[in-house]
Protein backbone atom coordinates (compact mmCIF):
# COMPACT_ATOMS: atom_id res chain seq x y z
CA UNK A 1 0.00 0.00 0.00
CA UNK A 2 0.96 3.58 -0.42
CA UNK A 3 1.76 6.31 2.22
CA UNK A 4 3.07 9.76 2.47
CA UNK A 5 6.17 11.10 3.71
CA UNK A 6 5.45 14.88 5.01
CA UNK A 7 7.71 17.18 6.38
CA UNK A 8 5.80 20.02 8.52
CA UNK A 9 6.33 23.10 9.27
CA UNK A 10 5.87 25.17 6.12
CA UNK A 11 3.39 27.95 6.11
CA UNK A 12 1.08 27.31 3.22
CA UNK A 13 0.69 30.08 0.73
CA UNK A 14 -1.27 30.00 -2.50
CA UNK A 15 -4.49 28.85 -4.41
CA UNK A 16 -6.29 25.58 -4.61
CA UNK A 17 -8.87 24.73 -6.67
CA UNK A 18 -11.83 23.01 -5.24
CA UNK A 19 -12.96 19.55 -7.30
CA UNK A 20 -16.80 18.45 -7.87
CA UNK A 21 -18.16 17.53 -4.41
CA UNK A 22 -17.92 13.16 -4.16
CA UNK A 23 -20.89 13.59 -2.07
CA UNK A 24 -22.86 15.24 -5.02
CA UNK A 25 -21.09 13.13 -7.38
CA UNK A 26 -22.32 9.89 -5.89
CA UNK A 27 -25.97 10.05 -6.05
CA UNK A 28 -26.17 11.97 -9.68
CA UNK A 29 -24.55 9.28 -11.20
CA UNK A 30 -26.97 7.15 -9.89
CA UNK A 31 -29.75 9.16 -11.07
CA UNK A 32 -27.91 9.02 -14.64
CA UNK A 33 -30.47 5.41 -14.44
CA UNK A 34 -34.02 7.03 -14.51
CA UNK A 35 -33.97 7.96 -18.28
CA UNK A 36 -33.24 6.13 -21.65
CA UNK A 37 -31.78 9.75 -22.87
CA UNK A 38 -28.07 10.51 -22.59
CA UNK A 39 -27.01 13.18 -19.24
CA UNK A 40 -23.90 14.93 -19.32
CA UNK A 41 -21.71 15.90 -16.23
CA UNK A 42 -19.17 18.04 -15.98
CA UNK A 43 -16.75 18.92 -12.83
CA UNK A 44 -16.77 14.78 -11.98
CA UNK A 45 -13.90 14.59 -9.91
CA UNK A 46 -11.52 11.91 -10.56
CA UNK A 47 -12.11 9.67 -7.17
CA UNK A 48 -11.99 6.04 -6.02
CA UNK A 49 -15.40 6.00 -5.01
CA UNK A 50 -16.49 7.60 -8.19
CA UNK A 51 -15.17 5.06 -10.20
CA UNK A 52 -16.49 2.42 -8.10
CA UNK A 53 -19.71 4.53 -8.70
CA UNK A 54 -19.64 4.83 -12.61
CA UNK A 55 -18.55 0.24 -12.32
CA UNK A 56 -21.64 0.07 -10.47
CA UNK A 57 -24.32 2.03 -13.18
CA UNK A 58 -22.01 0.40 -16.10
CA UNK A 59 -22.89 -3.14 -15.00
CA UNK A 60 -26.46 -2.58 -15.26
CA UNK A 61 -26.49 -0.82 -18.80
CA UNK A 62 -24.79 2.57 -18.36
CA UNK A 63 -22.14 3.91 -21.14
CA UNK A 64 -19.57 6.29 -20.20
CA UNK A 65 -17.96 8.17 -22.63
CA UNK A 66 -15.46 11.01 -20.89
CA UNK A 67 -15.53 14.23 -23.36
CA UNK A 68 -12.15 16.03 -24.46
CA UNK A 69 -11.68 19.41 -23.77
CA UNK A 70 -12.88 19.55 -20.07
CA UNK A 71 -11.40 17.35 -17.22
CA UNK A 72 -14.41 15.58 -15.54
CA UNK A 73 -16.83 16.04 -18.42
CA UNK A 74 -18.69 12.87 -18.88
CA UNK A 75 -21.37 11.26 -21.51
CA UNK A 76 -23.31 8.75 -19.68
CA UNK A 77 -26.32 7.16 -21.56
CA UNK A 78 -28.45 4.27 -20.26
CA UNK A 79 -30.45 3.16 -23.54
CA UNK A 80 -32.16 0.06 -21.15
CA UNK A 81 -31.08 -1.37 -18.05
CA UNK A 82 -29.47 -4.57 -18.92
CA UNK A 83 -29.50 -5.80 -15.12
CA UNK A 84 -31.44 -4.35 -12.36
CA UNK A 85 -28.85 -6.11 -9.44
CA UNK A 86 -26.35 -4.28 -8.00
CA UNK A 87 -23.52 -7.08 -6.93
CA UNK A 88 -21.64 -7.44 -3.50
CA UNK A 89 -18.22 -7.41 -5.35
CA UNK A 90 -19.10 -3.89 -6.15
CA UNK A 91 -21.65 -2.92 -3.80
CA UNK A 92 -19.17 -3.83 -0.85
CA UNK A 93 -16.62 -0.09 -1.38
CA UNK A 94 -18.67 1.86 -0.14
CA UNK A 95 -21.94 2.83 0.76
CA UNK A 96 -23.50 5.16 -1.38
CA UNK A 97 -23.85 2.30 -3.53
CA UNK A 98 -27.19 1.84 -2.31
CA UNK A 99 -28.40 5.04 -4.01
CA UNK A 100 -28.52 2.91 -7.02
CA UNK A 101 -31.68 1.29 -5.59
CA UNK A 102 -34.19 3.39 -6.01
CA UNK A 103 -33.96 4.38 -9.68
CA UNK A 104 -33.74 0.71 -10.50
CA UNK A 105 -36.88 0.17 -8.70
CA UNK A 106 -38.56 2.59 -10.50
CA UNK A 107 -37.34 2.26 -13.99
CA UNK A 108 -37.19 -1.49 -13.56
CA UNK A 109 -40.20 -2.25 -11.72
CA UNK A 110 -37.18 -4.60 -9.29
CA UNK A 111 -33.96 -4.18 -7.99
CA UNK A 112 -31.45 -6.83 -6.05
CA UNK A 113 -28.77 -4.54 -4.58
CA UNK A 114 -26.58 -6.06 -1.81
CA UNK A 115 -26.08 -4.76 1.41
CA UNK A 116 -23.54 -1.37 1.01
CA UNK A 117 -19.48 -1.93 2.74
CA UNK A 118 -17.46 1.58 3.42
CA UNK A 119 -15.55 3.49 6.44
CA UNK A 120 -15.88 1.62 9.74
CA UNK A 121 -16.83 4.69 11.37
CA UNK A 122 -20.44 3.07 12.85
CA UNK A 123 -23.72 1.61 11.23
CA UNK A 124 -25.48 3.73 8.91
CA UNK A 125 -28.54 1.16 8.62
CA UNK A 126 -30.44 1.77 5.87
CA UNK A 127 -33.85 1.03 7.48
CA UNK A 128 -35.07 4.81 6.78
CA UNK A 129 -34.81 4.34 2.44
CA UNK A 130 -36.36 1.07 2.97
CA UNK A 131 -39.52 1.95 4.91
CA UNK A 132 -40.11 4.92 2.92
CA UNK A 133 -40.33 2.51 -0.91
CA UNK A 134 -42.13 0.54 1.02
CA UNK A 135 -44.48 3.93 1.91
CA UNK A 136 -44.71 4.07 -1.82
CA UNK A 137 -45.46 0.46 -2.50
CA UNK A 138 -42.86 -1.55 -2.61
CA UNK A 139 -42.75 -5.03 -1.79
CA UNK A 140 -38.89 -5.79 -0.02
CA UNK A 141 -37.25 -8.79 1.75
CA UNK A 142 -33.53 -8.94 2.84
CA UNK A 143 -32.22 -12.60 1.25
CA UNK A 144 -28.85 -13.53 2.27
CA UNK A 145 -27.21 -10.23 2.59
CA UNK A 146 -29.19 -8.60 -0.24
CA UNK A 147 -32.05 -6.11 -0.88
CA UNK A 148 -35.00 -7.22 -3.01
CA UNK A 149 -37.64 -4.74 -3.77
CA UNK A 150 -39.96 -5.09 -6.36
CA UNK A 151 -43.04 -3.06 -7.34
CA UNK A 152 -44.72 -4.62 -10.83
CA UNK A 153 -47.29 -2.06 -10.80
CA UNK A 154 -44.87 0.90 -9.97
CA UNK A 155 -44.32 2.98 -7.41
CA UNK A 156 -46.70 5.70 -6.20
CA UNK A 157 -46.76 9.19 -4.54
CA UNK A 158 -46.56 8.97 -0.58
CA UNK A 159 -46.36 10.79 2.25
CA UNK A 160 -42.96 10.34 3.97
CA UNK A 161 -41.61 11.74 7.40
CA UNK A 162 -38.53 10.93 8.53
CA UNK A 163 -37.99 11.19 12.47
CA UNK A 164 -34.16 11.93 11.77
CA UNK A 165 -32.59 13.82 8.65
CA UNK A 166 -31.12 11.24 6.16
CA UNK A 167 -29.11 11.86 3.08
CA UNK A 168 -29.38 8.98 1.32
CA UNK A 169 -32.36 8.64 2.17
CA UNK A 170 -34.16 11.86 1.04
CA UNK A 171 -31.59 11.23 -1.79
CA UNK A 172 -33.21 7.86 -2.91
CA UNK A 173 -36.98 8.78 -2.17
CA UNK A 174 -35.87 12.27 -4.07
CA UNK A 175 -35.26 9.73 -7.05
CA UNK A 176 -38.00 7.24 -6.79
CA UNK A 177 -40.82 9.84 -6.35
CA UNK A 178 -39.83 11.52 -9.51
CA UNK A 179 -41.06 8.46 -11.69
CA UNK A 180 -43.43 7.17 -9.10
CA UNK A 181 -47.53 7.84 -9.77
CA UNK A 182 -48.76 10.81 -7.90
CA UNK A 183 -47.51 13.27 -5.20
CA UNK A 184 -44.90 12.79 -2.87
CA UNK A 185 -43.81 14.79 -0.16
CA UNK A 186 -40.66 14.28 2.16
CA UNK A 187 -41.27 15.44 5.70
CA UNK A 188 -38.06 15.79 7.75
CA UNK A 189 -36.05 15.74 4.45
CA UNK A 190 -32.33 16.37 4.83
CA UNK A 191 -31.25 20.12 3.77
CA UNK A 192 -27.59 19.73 2.49
CA UNK A 193 -26.21 21.46 -0.92
CA UNK A 194 -25.80 18.01 -2.31
CA UNK A 195 -29.48 17.08 -2.25
CA UNK A 196 -30.17 20.63 -3.77
CA UNK A 197 -28.13 19.85 -6.36
CA UNK A 198 -29.54 16.24 -7.23
CA UNK A 199 -32.49 17.84 -7.30
CA UNK A 200 -31.44 20.67 -10.09
CA UNK A 201 -30.22 17.71 -12.07
CA UNK A 202 -33.78 15.77 -11.75
CA UNK A 203 -35.46 19.00 -12.61
CA UNK A 204 -33.48 19.51 -15.49
CA UNK A 205 -34.38 15.90 -16.71
CA UNK A 206 -37.79 16.92 -16.14
CA UNK A 207 -39.03 16.16 -12.72
CA UNK A 208 -40.80 17.92 -10.69
CA UNK A 209 -39.25 19.16 -7.42
CA UNK A 210 -40.15 21.76 -4.99
CA UNK A 211 -38.84 22.72 -1.55
CA UNK A 212 -35.17 20.99 -2.22
CA UNK A 213 -33.22 22.61 0.64
CA UNK A 214 -35.92 22.75 3.09
CA UNK A 215 -36.89 20.07 5.34
CA UNK A 216 -40.13 19.63 3.40
CA UNK A 217 -39.97 18.47 -0.22
CA UNK A 218 -42.73 17.88 -2.61
CA UNK A 219 -42.27 15.99 -5.73
CA UNK A 220 -44.76 15.39 -8.64
CA UNK A 221 -44.06 12.16 -10.45
CA UNK A 222 -43.54 12.11 -14.24
CA UNK A 223 -44.37 9.00 -16.91
CA UNK A 224 -40.55 9.70 -18.05
CA UNK A 225 -36.95 11.76 -17.53
CA UNK A 226 -35.24 12.94 -20.18
CA UNK A 227 -31.37 13.40 -20.53
CA UNK A 228 -29.66 16.85 -19.31
CA UNK A 229 -26.36 18.64 -18.92
CA UNK A 230 -25.02 19.35 -15.50
CA UNK A 231 -22.05 21.13 -14.05
CA UNK A 232 -21.62 19.39 -10.28
CA UNK A 233 -21.27 22.00 -7.24
CA UNK A 234 -17.73 21.98 -5.55
CA UNK A 235 -16.95 19.89 -2.61
CA UNK A 236 -17.83 22.21 0.44
CA UNK A 237 -15.81 19.28 2.94
CA UNK A 238 -12.79 19.40 0.97
CA UNK A 239 -12.95 23.27 0.90
CA UNK A 240 -13.10 23.31 4.33
CA UNK A 241 -10.39 21.19 4.62
CA UNK A 242 -8.06 23.17 2.92
CA UNK A 243 -9.42 26.32 4.58
CA UNK A 244 -7.97 24.42 7.86
CA UNK A 245 -4.87 23.24 6.56
CA UNK A 246 -4.18 27.36 5.47
CA UNK A 247 -5.00 28.42 9.05
CA UNK A 248 -3.45 25.38 10.98
CA UNK A 249 -0.18 26.12 9.57
CA UNK A 250 -0.19 29.42 9.86
CA UNK A 251 -0.45 30.02 5.61
CA UNK A 252 -3.03 32.04 3.64
CA UNK A 253 -4.35 29.71 0.99
CA UNK A 254 -6.98 31.30 -1.76
CA UNK A 255 -9.83 28.04 -2.18
CA UNK A 256 -10.96 28.59 -5.62
CA UNK A 257 -14.37 27.94 -6.95
CA UNK A 258 -16.37 27.04 -3.53
CA UNK A 259 -18.42 29.65 -1.68
CA UNK A 260 -18.18 30.47 2.31
CA UNK A 261 -22.09 29.70 3.03
CA UNK A 262 -21.65 26.14 1.65
CA UNK A 263 -19.63 25.74 5.01
CA UNK A 264 -23.18 26.01 7.11
CA UNK A 265 -22.50 25.67 10.97
CA UNK A 266 -18.79 25.20 10.65
CA UNK A 267 -18.05 28.75 9.05
CA UNK A 268 -19.04 30.34 12.40
CA UNK A 269 -17.11 27.99 14.84
CA UNK A 270 -13.95 28.01 12.58
CA UNK A 271 -13.94 31.71 12.94
CA UNK A 272 -14.68 31.77 16.41
CA UNK A 273 -11.79 29.35 16.81
CA UNK A 274 -9.53 31.98 15.45
CA UNK A 275 -9.47 31.87 11.44
CA UNK A 276 -9.71 34.68 9.05
CA UNK A 277 -12.30 33.46 6.33
CA UNK A 278 -12.67 36.67 3.69
CA UNK A 279 -14.95 36.61 0.60
CA UNK A 280 -13.18 37.00 -2.69
CA UNK A 281 -14.05 37.08 -6.73
CA UNK A 282 -13.90 33.17 -7.39
CA UNK A 283 -14.29 31.86 -3.84
CA UNK A 284 -12.27 32.72 -0.59
CA UNK A 285 -9.36 33.28 1.14
CA UNK A 286 -8.39 31.34 4.58
CA UNK A 287 -5.48 32.28 7.12
CA UNK A 288 -5.47 32.78 10.81
CA UNK A 289 -6.85 36.04 12.22
CA UNK A 290 -4.44 38.26 14.22
CA UNK A 291 -5.07 36.76 17.60
CA UNK A 292 -4.04 33.02 16.71
CA UNK A 293 -6.20 29.83 17.18
CA UNK A 294 -8.00 29.69 20.34
CA UNK A 295 -9.70 26.21 21.56
CA UNK A 296 -13.90 26.04 20.78
CA UNK A 297 -16.53 23.52 21.24
CA UNK A 298 -18.37 22.08 18.62
CA UNK A 299 -21.28 19.47 18.30
CA UNK A 300 -21.52 18.17 15.34
CA UNK A 301 -25.20 18.31 13.36
CA UNK A 302 -26.99 17.94 9.83
CA UNK A 303 -26.48 20.59 8.07
CA UNK A 304 -26.98 23.39 8.09
CA UNK A 305 -25.12 22.39 11.46
CA UNK A 306 -21.24 21.77 11.50
CA UNK A 307 -20.96 19.08 9.53
CA UNK A 308 -19.44 15.57 10.88
CA UNK A 309 -17.31 15.12 7.94
CA UNK A 310 -15.29 18.28 9.19
CA UNK A 311 -15.03 16.83 12.53
CA UNK A 312 -12.04 14.73 12.66
CA UNK A 313 -10.15 17.86 10.46
CA UNK A 314 -11.30 20.56 13.24
CA UNK A 315 -10.37 17.93 15.90
CA UNK A 316 -6.62 18.17 14.62
CA UNK A 317 -6.71 21.94 13.74
CA UNK A 318 -7.90 22.47 17.87
CA UNK A 319 -4.93 20.45 19.09
CA UNK A 320 -2.74 23.08 18.30
CA UNK A 321 -4.87 25.92 19.27
CA UNK A 322 -4.67 27.85 23.13
CA UNK A 323 -6.96 26.55 25.76
CA UNK A 324 -9.39 23.46 25.46
CA UNK A 325 -12.30 22.47 23.17
CA UNK A 326 -14.55 20.22 23.79
CA UNK A 327 -15.72 17.93 20.46
CA UNK A 328 -19.03 16.22 20.11
CA UNK A 329 -20.01 13.54 17.85
CA UNK A 330 -23.34 12.65 17.07
CA UNK A 331 -24.09 11.38 14.08
CA UNK A 332 -21.99 8.55 14.18
CA UNK A 333 -20.53 6.84 17.06
CA UNK A 334 -17.30 5.64 15.81
CA UNK A 335 -15.68 8.21 14.32
CA UNK A 336 -13.29 9.41 16.73
CA UNK A 337 -10.59 6.32 15.31
CA UNK A 338 -8.07 9.17 14.64
CA UNK A 339 -7.15 10.02 18.21
CA UNK A 340 -5.08 7.47 19.05
CA UNK A 341 -2.90 8.82 15.72
CA UNK A 342 -3.03 12.36 16.89
CA UNK A 343 -1.65 10.99 20.43
CA UNK A 344 0.99 9.88 18.81
CA UNK A 345 2.27 12.56 17.51
CA UNK A 346 1.94 14.86 20.49
CA UNK A 347 -1.95 15.63 21.12
CA UNK A 348 -3.54 16.10 24.44
CA UNK A 349 -6.84 14.48 23.95
CA UNK A 350 -9.27 12.67 26.48
CA UNK A 351 -12.70 10.82 24.39
CA UNK A 352 -15.25 10.19 27.21
CA UNK A 353 -18.03 8.38 25.09
CA UNK A 354 -19.25 10.62 22.42
CA UNK A 355 -17.29 13.93 23.41
CA UNK A 356 -13.31 14.22 23.10
CA UNK A 357 -11.68 17.53 25.29
CA UNK A 358 -8.77 18.81 23.39
CA UNK A 359 -6.28 20.97 25.22
CA UNK A 360 -4.41 22.64 22.64
CA UNK A 361 -0.50 22.23 22.90
CA UNK A 362 2.46 23.96 21.38
CA UNK A 363 3.51 22.10 18.81
CA UNK A 364 3.23 18.70 17.34
CA UNK A 365 5.97 16.24 16.39
CA UNK A 366 6.42 14.08 13.41
CA UNK A 367 5.39 10.18 13.48
CA UNK A 368 4.31 6.97 11.76
CA UNK A 369 0.44 6.94 12.10
CA UNK A 370 -2.08 4.74 10.47
CA UNK A 371 -5.02 6.38 8.68
CA UNK A 372 -8.38 4.47 9.47
CA UNK A 373 -11.12 5.92 7.61
CA UNK A 374 -11.20 9.29 4.84
CA UNK A 375 -11.72 12.29 7.22
CA UNK A 376 -9.61 10.65 9.72
CA UNK A 377 -6.91 10.41 6.89
CA UNK A 378 -7.19 14.01 6.09
CA UNK A 379 -6.54 15.00 9.83
CA UNK A 380 -3.60 13.26 10.02
CA UNK A 381 -2.83 15.05 6.75
CA UNK A 382 -3.23 18.34 8.24
CA UNK A 383 -1.16 17.22 11.94
CA UNK A 384 1.75 16.35 9.65
CA UNK A 385 1.91 19.86 7.43
CA UNK A 386 2.14 21.47 11.27
CA UNK A 387 4.18 19.12 13.05
CA UNK A 388 7.99 19.09 13.66
CA UNK A 389 9.84 16.57 11.49
CA UNK A 390 8.54 14.03 9.50
CA UNK A 391 5.60 11.92 9.77
CA UNK A 392 5.01 9.25 7.36
CA UNK A 393 1.24 7.76 6.89
CA UNK A 394 0.19 4.49 6.37
CA UNK A 395 -3.35 2.87 4.89
CA UNK A 396 -3.96 5.90 2.67
CA UNK A 397 -5.87 4.64 -0.24
CA UNK A 398 -8.79 6.27 2.13
CA UNK A 399 -7.70 9.40 0.84
CA UNK A 400 -8.13 8.72 -2.50
CA UNK A 401 -11.66 7.80 -2.30
CA UNK A 402 -12.38 11.51 -1.48
CA UNK A 403 -9.57 14.10 -2.31
CA UNK A 404 -8.42 14.50 -5.56
CA UNK A 405 -4.75 15.03 -6.45
CA UNK A 406 -4.29 15.42 -2.93
CA UNK A 407 -0.39 15.83 -2.87
CA UNK A 408 -0.57 17.82 -6.04
CA UNK A 409 -2.45 20.45 -4.57
CA UNK A 410 -0.42 20.40 -1.33
CA UNK A 411 2.51 20.76 -2.87
CA UNK A 412 1.37 23.54 -5.41
CA UNK A 413 1.09 25.65 -1.81
CA UNK A 414 4.46 24.76 -0.34
CA UNK A 415 3.55 21.32 1.16
CA UNK A 416 6.78 18.97 1.08
CA UNK A 417 4.57 16.08 0.73
CA UNK A 418 6.03 12.44 -1.49
CA UNK A 419 4.02 9.62 -2.12
CA UNK A 420 5.78 6.59 -1.58
CA UNK A 421 5.03 3.16 -2.69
Amino acid sequence: MDRLLIKGGVPLEGTVNISGAKNAALPLLAAVLLTDEPVELANLPELADVQSMLRLVQRVGTSATHLAGEPGRVRLSTPELLSTEAPYDLVRKMRASVLVLGPLLARGGEARVSLPGGCAIGPRPIDLHLAALERMGAEIDLVEGYVQARAPGGLKGAQIEFQQPSVGATENTLMAASLARGTTRILGAAREPEIVDLARLLGAMGARIEGAGSSCITVEGVERLTGARHSILPDRIEAGTYAMAAAITGGRITIRGARLEMLGGAREKLVEAGMLLEECEDGFIAGVAEGGLAGVDVMTNPYPGFATDLQAQFMTLMCVARGASMISETIFENRFMHVPELMRMGARITVHGHSALVRGVEALKGAPVMATDLRASVSLVLAALAARGETEINRIYHLDRGYEHLEQKLAAVGARIERMP
